[in-house]
């Protein structure tokens, strides 16, 4: 299970989110059995959707981050419930490229540079606020921080990443977000920079033995930093038959009875987990009627 904190500086100016998320990215690559990179760069928007979902006022709220480019993992998705839990996938999960030319996987190219960044929020009260901006550099960090500054109109930083193993498995994985609140000073400004500038990476973080309270202190050091609360978070999907069934509610009567005539069932794939969910004939026939109740026509 992942581990979830938030901090806050002494006098109120600035709040760190710090995650370690490495059992839900292994989740995600035990789920997905997805190639180095793509781990990487789906582990890095589960993670921040978990924390971003985690920032919401509202317990019935959720996040989704959708990263949509030219590069040959397709479609990035990732989905955050107010408790932190997350569930992602890439639509193309094998994806193989060099290391960048600094020796790391090359995120950025297994998404693409040349698209947007997608972010729903929903508060459950009526319409979500969706906000989408240009990506700045694709390695998803970048384009969150890029986020908050355009969309938000918060100063914030943020740092994301993956470790896998030679053997595909994730050895660590997390991130922090940074924001400073109103009233924040140019001391605090200051100390904010110098701090992020002076970090080291979040899996070297991790690897060193470093949890997410150590973490969000480092990242709001001189500031005198205080854990105000920690929360587990787990790769969770919500996935459910009845939600099956409500998708197959959506389609076309001519669809549901070609499915049911032709194939004899309809079988339905969960894109976040490995669950799959089968419909008999009957049962398609039974949802046929249902539509001609609600309709009150001959379907």
């Amino acid at each position: 299970m992942g581990k979830l904190v938030r901090a806050m500086s002494e006098n109120g100016s600035a709040v760190c989110w710090a995650l370690d998320s490495t059992d839900m990215v292994a989740t995600l690559e035990r789920y997905h059995q997805p190639s180095a990179v793509v781990t990487a760069a789906a582990g890095r928007l589960l993670t921040a959707a978990s924390i971003m979902g985690s920032m919401l006022k509202t317990d019935r709220g959720s996040v989704t981050l959708r990263i949509t480019a030219d590069g040959p993992a397709g479609t990035v998705i990732a989905v955050a419930g107010a408790d932190g839990h997350a569930r992602a996938y890439a639509a193309n999960p094998v994806v193989e490229l060099p290391l960048n030319p600094q020796g790391k996987l090359d995120v950025s190219g297994a998404v693409g540079r040349n698209g947007s960044l997608f972010v729903v929020k929903d508060l459950g009260m009526g319409e979500p606020y969706v906000g989408v901006l240009p990506l700045v550099s694709g390695e998803i960090a970048e384009d969150l921080t890029r986020y908050f500054h355009d969309s938000e109109q918060v100063p914030a930083a943020c740092a994301l990443g993956v470790l896998v193993n030679p053997d595909l498995t994730v050895q660590a994985a997390g991130g922090w977000i940074l924001q400073l609140l109103p009233g924040a000073g140019e001391e605090e400004a200051r100390l904010a920079e110098e701090n992020v500038l002076s970090l080291p990476s979040m899996t070297q973080m991790l690897v060193s033995g470093l949890g997410p309270e150590e973490i969000a202190r480092r990242v709001l050091a001189g500031m005198g930093p205080h854990i105000l609360d920690s929360r587990v978070a787990e790769y969770r999907c919500g996935c459910s038959r009845e939600r099956m069934a409500a998708a197959l509610r959506s389609l076309d009567a001519g669809e549901l009875r070609a499915m049911a005539e032709e194939d004899g069932q309809a079988e339905l794939c969960c894109h976040f987990c490995p669950n799959r969910y089968t419909f008999t004939k009957e049962e398609l026939l039974a949802i046929i009627g249902e539509k001609t109740l609600d309709t009150g026509t001959d379907l």
